[in-house]
Order: structure tokens, then C-alpha cells, then sequence
């Protein structure tokens, strides 16, 4: 097993929900790893910002669902 499967395996898959309606379907979709609590998306000249949701306990192989927060610009 190489040292990338292994990163791979540890991670978790997750969705994004909300924010802007452009962002692509591609981009809703991240690998994590499970301690992960905000993904950051870059998108039109700035970032937006995703929160995990709270945990149901389904126990289900489902990804975990990032909701949206808030938009923020780069920095230049």
C-alpha cells in the first residue's frame, strides 16, 4: 500500500448544500479528512465557506453534508 492509498483511505467523502447556484456540481463534491469542520471553495474572485452540518448517527456509508456560511474575497 502506498503512502497515498493511505491518505485516501483515511479521508471522507462529503457534499456541499447552498450557496451560490453557479458553483458546479463537481465542486460540491470533496474528499476530507473526518476532523474536517469547514471546506473553502475558491469561486468568482473569492472564497465560500462551508460548515459540516451536525452529525444525524445514521451510521450510514452516506457523505457527510457541508452547509453553507459565508462568502469572503481574496485577498490582493
Amino acid at each position: 500500500m502506498s503512502e497515498t492509498d493511505f491518505i485516501s483511505d483515511d479521508r471522507i467523502d462529503a457534499v456541499l448544500e447552498g450557496g451560490p447556484a453557479d458553483i458546479p456540481s463537481a465542486s460540491r463534491r470533496h474528499r476530507v479528512r473526518p476532523d474536517h469542520d469547514r471546506i473553502k471553495v475558491p469561486h468568482r474572485g473569492g472564497y465560500e465557506h462551508f460548515e459540516r452540518a451536525v452529525d444525524t448517527g445514521s451510521g450510514t456509508a452516506a457523505p457527510v453534508v457541508y452547509r453553507w456560511v459565508t462568502r469572503t474575497r481574496i485577498a490582493e
